[in-house]
This record gives C-alpha cells, structure tokens and sequence, in this order.
C-alpha cells in the first residue's frame, strides 16, 4: 500500500487526536507492566515483532532514516525507480533484508500502481514473466509483499501464477492484506510456500502519536500470539515513532525482527 495510495482524513483524526495522544500514554503503562510480568516467566519463546518499510526506492534520504534506527527492519522496493539498485545495495551492506514490492492492480482505477506491475487481465506468460524479470532487478531480495492490489490479489488463479515464480526462487511472501477478499496468504499455503500476513498497517494516519499507538497495538499481538507483521511507509513520523518505541521498550521480552524470522514454513 503506497502511501501515494493514501486518503488520509484529517480533520477526523485532529478532533481525535487528543484522546489517542491519551491512550499511547496509558498504553506505554499498561505494556510496560504487561512486559514486567512476561519477564517473570521462565522458559518462553520470546515474543517478536517484524517490521516492513513499504515503497522504498523513491528517495534515498526517506530509507536512510530508517537505516539510522539501528534496528531490524525489513526493506520492501519496488521495481524499475531510480534508486532502487543503489538503495538494495546500501541498504543490504547496513545488515537488514530486503524485499521485492510487487506492483499490483487495485480496484480504483484511477490509481496507478507503477512501473512492473501485474494487472488482472494479464495472462500467465506475461505474470511469470513480469515477477521474474522484477525479482532480478531487486538485488538481495529474499522475499516479495505487494504493492496494492486490491483487485489482483483478490483473483485465486493469478496469484497462483505469480507465486509459482517466487516459489521456484526459493523466496517467501507476504500478504500487505490491502484487501479482505485477498486471496494471497491463502494461494501461499496452498503451494506450500513460507508465507505470512500483515497485521497492521502503522501509518494510515501519519502523526507520529498515532503510529506510536499502531505499535503498542502490535505488540498486544505480538504478545498474545507470539509474533506480529506491521507495515508502515517512508515517512519521517513513521521512523520516529519506531525510535520513541524502541526506546520505551528497551529490555523488554518483545523483540524486533526481520520478516523472514516470523515467517510460517
């Protein structure tokens, strides 16, 4: 989901954001007692939680601010930008791994999802061929997630077309769920792919109170389930609430992760 994609409302979210700005505060204790407890138990697997950074390959400095926070994070590019290449090789050389973000056709026409994108009318030559030919343009690339989609991840046999590629790579996949009809987890499994699923989306409103509430949310999953998937984009208020959240947290049984660490074999 791009964050091109986004219609953010704004007026809504600033009559509410005094009661969210609220609720990360008595979030930020309610976890920090959760975690005191979780530490007092022996012989746990270690709650984790991987995060996705979306639509990289636009801007050079947006991805460096993620670099910064020198912690796990999984870069997810798309295909056939500008800085795509250096930025796989940059961010690859830092330590963190790197996705595919496969452009994919949504159901608003009037969104274009970018150069290398797959569309529902394509036929499966054409869908092999396009995934493949995008894979080898992503260096270091271990998996794919996908960019949009709303109307081709819905359609059972293209995603098998699709997958079947990324599959044969020996690469995972992550379902970005930009729809509830999505029918990619699902197809994943059939194939008997490791695959996973997102959670949540971080950023549909970008305020850095806001985000920081979306991670505190994660980490219930995180901590109910044993692993959480979010997805956020290149926004500066994204990388400063990873920061704030971090920090907070520091020391605690929940861990940042890459993708491939909580992905379903």
């Amino acid at each position: 989901m791009s964050y091109f994609e986004k219609n953010i409302n704004r007026r809504r979210f600033l009559q509410k954001s005094t009661v969210i700005t609220a609720g990360c505060l008595l979030g930020l204790n309610s976890f920090s007692k959760i975690f005191a407890m979780e530490e007092s138990k022996e012989n746990q697997i270690r709650p984790c939680i991987a995060l996705i950074i979306d639509d990289i390959g636009y801007s050079i400095s947006r991805a460096r601010h993620f670099l910064e926070l020198g912690v796990p994070i999984t870069f997810s590019i798309l295909p056939k930008l500008p800085n795509s290449i250096n930025l796989s090789h940059e961010i690859k050389s830092r330590g963190h791994e790197i996705m595919l973000h496969q452009p994919m056709e949504p159901c608003n026409p009037s969104l274009d999802p970018g150069p290398g994108a797959l569309y529902a009318g394509d036929g499966e030559e054409h869908i092999m061929r396009v995934i493949e030919e995008n894979i080898s343009e992503i260096p270091f690339a271990a998996g794919i997630n996908n960019h949009m989609g709303s109307k081709f991840t819905a359609l059972s046999d293209k995603m098998y077309h699709a997958l079947r590629i990324v599959k044969e790579k020996n690469m995972f996949f992550v379902d970005s769920l930009t729809s509830n009809h999505s029918k990619g987890f699902a197809t994943a499994r059939s194939l008997n792919m490791a695959a996973a699923h997102r959670n949540i989306f971080l950023d549909n409103v970008v305020e850095e109170s806001a985000i920081l509430y979306q991670l505190l949310k994660l980490a219930e999953i995180a901590l109910e389930h044993g692993s959480a998937v979010g997805i956020g984009h290149p926004f500066s208020e994204t990388a400063s609430a990873i920061k704030t959240f971090c920090s907070r947290f520091s020391g605690s049984r929940v861990s940042l992760v890459h993708i491939s660490e909580v992905i379903k074999a």
